[in-house]
């Protein structure tokens, strides 16, 4: 049940199983309707999502429209510029359209046997009489059913009805609006391209990513009340004051911004959670599981984490459909909820934190020991979005990572400039307290 990115990607990873897949989906065919603007965050594709690119055979095809973004380049409020790496080397997160993406990975899933059937939603599911009702059909439970109908899913509507179903969904008071930076005249890009622009204000903050046609895809996140908040504003006059006190920079490259404010939704963020994610032969997957926030850019990444985490479950075990999807579950599960919390904190400090000096000294200084001695310290953004490592690891590890700074920090910032003996001590430090913490 969806035909989303998630849900096109898992129908492409069975069917090159051989199994027969049909997928259902209540919207139109997104390749024939169009990409619908006002409501996307530009995605940024990252290592756990190319495995199960590659683990379908699309990767290559992706590729060749994706723009690499190697760091984020840090606006403040008088247009001055500052990047900060986001790894080290070439390593780099890549900007994709959400509607384009989708597209292909259908056409893809198509190729490999995949039927796709539109404007066909899913009404209802009743697991005890074992029906699945949909707008021109019924479906029985006992043909093995995916949930990958988003956050707002109707499977896991009806898992909710049986008894001991988890459920919670916990609302940011923050919203978030589409915005736009066209190309230049020449159709290039009128910012640096290889970047994740942040213009970060504390309370509030504007994104922009990359498009492969020249323009910038660019979100909004504020509160819905108070300061400096959607509700105040309210006319044209406003917003374009606003935008001109904060982001004078930014203004100066969106002709269309009072079009394309009022013309797009203000929309809401939200987390979910839940459990269990099976029941027998159905089982949750994507946001219709783990619905996060966009601020590690992992949501996308984590849905398709799912499908190679199955797919692997697949090949190793020899049981039935319902073991394995538990298996699945109890494997999924802490790391969902643990990309979660990492997601959260990340808007914290894409919002509040980038421009604080002590906090890009310590970026600096991790990034440092990390080329320096990169078996021994490896920083939490470079394990959540570098790496396989379970985002449950990665999370316990930027926990130490914290407390082993925490009282670091203030010293270290006031000592002279890292030098290699510096990185040698913190790095002996840092062998102990883990050893210690173990």
């Amino acid at each position: 049940m969806g035909a989303g990115l998630v849900g096109s990607v898992l129908a492409a990873g069975l069917a090159r199983r051989g199994h027969k897949v049909e997928v259902y989906e209540k919207r139109p065919d997104i390749r024939k309707a169009g990409n619908m603007g006002g409501r996307s965050i530009n995605l940024a594709l990252s290592e756990r999502g190319w495995k199960a690119l590659r683990l379908i055979g699309a990767e290559d095809r992706i590729r060749a429209e994706a723009i690499p973004m190697y760091g984020r380049m840090i606006h403040d409020e008088k247009g001055k510029l500052t990047f900060q790496p986001y790894g080290v080397g070439d390593q780099a997160i890549y900007s994709v359209s959400r509607g384009g993406l989708n597209a292909r990975l259908i056409d893809h899933a198509e190729k490999l046997g995949v039927d796709f059937h539109f404007e066909n939603a899913c009404l209802s599911l009743d697991l005890r009489e074992g029906i699945i009702a949909l707008e021109e059909t019924q479906l029985s439970t006992e043909t093995v059913t995916f949930g990958a109908d988003g956050a707002f899913s109707r499977i896991r509507q009806g898992m909710m009805r049986l008894d001991r179903f988890d459920y919670s969904q916990q609302y940011l008071r923050h919203a978030y609006k589409e915005l736009s930076i066209p190309p230049d005249e020449q159709g290039g890009w009128q910012i640096e391209k290889n970047a994740l622009h942040i213009w970060p204000r504390h309370s509030f903050m504007l994104i922009a990513l990359p498009n492969a046609d020249g323009s910038f895809t660019c979100t909004l996140f504020a509160p819905f009340e108070g300061e400096n908040s959607f509700e105040k504003l309210g006319t044209e006059e406003e917003v374009t004051r606003w935008f001109q006190r904060f982001f004078p920079d930014a203004i100066a490259l969106m002709p269309s911004l009072l079009e394309d404010f009022f013309a797009n939704p203000t929309s809401s963020l939200h987390t979910v959670r839940c459990q269990p994610w099976n029941y027998d032969k159905v089982a949750l997957i994507g946001d219709a599981a783990h619905a996060v926030v966009p601020f590690y850019g992992q949501g996308m990444n984590a849905g398709f984490e799912d499908v190679t985490v199955l797919d692997e479950l697949m090949e190793a075990h020899r049981g039935g459909w319902p073991e394995l999807l538990h298996h699945y579950a109890a494997s999924r599960k802490p790391n969902a909820d643990a990309i979660a919390d990492l997601a959260i904190k990340n808007f914290i400090e894409m919002r509040d934190r980038v421009a604080d000096a002590r906090f890009l000294y310590r970026k600096k200084l991790e990034r440092m020991l990390h080329e320096k001695y990169p078996e021994d310290y490896i920083p939490v953004y470079t394990l959540v979005t570098f790496t396989h490592t379970p985002y449950a690891e990665a999370q316990r590890m930027g926990r130490l990572q914290d407390r082993f700074f925490e009282d670091r920090i203030e010293s270290l910032f006031r000592s002279a400039a890292i030098t290699d003996a510096l990185l040698e001590r913190l790095v002996k430090e840092w062998r102990q307290y883990v050893r210690k913490e173990a």
